[in-house]
């Protein structure tokens, strides 16, 4: 998963050692049941960046193997998640507003639902043709899944490409507010868009009005988020949401912001 960070205090991030105990904390706040198979919590001091984009980091992996067994099923799925220190600094610098915890959190839980996907054998969630299909329902105005997005290709922080479509993901504390106004990072500039008059708990706004606009859409893509219950029921199982689309047009900000 990739993402800026940064924290509540301004972006500081901690020393190595407290940001780890803090990894601990919050691991041990989710669930054995959603960690079976998990070997455990890795925290690596260094940073993983992009091979090709600059300024974009991967701020954590599910490593994920699969076990020969005469007998298969789940119990031949075994994982590991990774954080990387190194990342969470770096992004820090770019965008001081971020909030690292609930970042660290995000990564955790997001990465834990690849495992339990794995689990499941749900093989293509994770492939970029189911991505593909499930945007076609959404352009055509079909049920499709609210996360798609995800199975698409990674492109940045918090970015995936599905075709000619981007998707932006902001995660949003709280049921958002109409009107409210969310920033976003494109192409080297800073924009906001208004939260939609009747926004769910995830909400596709796509975007027009930008500098140099992909192919296709851009959609940012907001998500409510909340308590650590509620967030493990609904977002592992994806049971239980709904989902709204606007449209929207982007207003530059002032202060230019680190690009996507």
């Amino acid at each position: 998963m990739r993402a800026r960070t940064g924290s509540r205090d301004g972006g500081v991030l901690p020393r190595f050692e407290a940001f780890e105990d803090a990894a601990w904390e919050q691991w041990e706040r989710i669930p054995e049941a959603y960690k079976e198979g998990v070997d455990g919590l890795v925290v690596e001091r260094g940073a993983k960046a992009h091979p090709s984009l600059p300024d974009i980091y991967t701020l954590g992996e599910c490593a994920t193997e699969a076990y020969p067994s005469e007998f298969g099923g789940p119990e031949t799925i075994r994982s590991y998640v990774v954080l990387y220190y190194g990342s969470f600094l770096r992004l820090s610098r770019l965008d001081p507003e971020f909030d690292w915890e609930e970042e660290l959190w995000e990564t955790l839980t997001h990465e834990l639902r690849h495992h339990l996907e794995s689990l499941a054998a749900e093989d293509a969630l994770e492939d970029v043709d189911y991505a593909a299909d499930e945007n076609f329902k959404r352009l055509n105005g079909e049920p499709f899944d609210p996360f798609f997005f995800r199975s698409g290709d990674r492109l940045g922080a918090d970015l995936w490409g599905v075709e000619d479509d981007v998707f932006l993901e902001r995660p949003v504390a709280g049921a958002p507010v109409p009107g409210a106004p969310v920033e976003f990072d494109w192409a080297g500039r800073r924009y906001r868009v208004a939260v939609p008059a009747h926004p769910g708990d995830v909400t596709y706004i796509v975007v027009d009005g930008v500098d140099s606009p992909p192919a296709g859409e851009l959609c940012i893509v907001l998500v409510r988020r909340w308590g650590v219950g509620d967030t493990l029921r609904r977002f592992l199982r994806r049971a239980g949401v709904t989902v709204e689309e606007a449209e929207a047009r982007a207003e530059p900000v002032d202060a230019p912001g680190a690009g996507s």
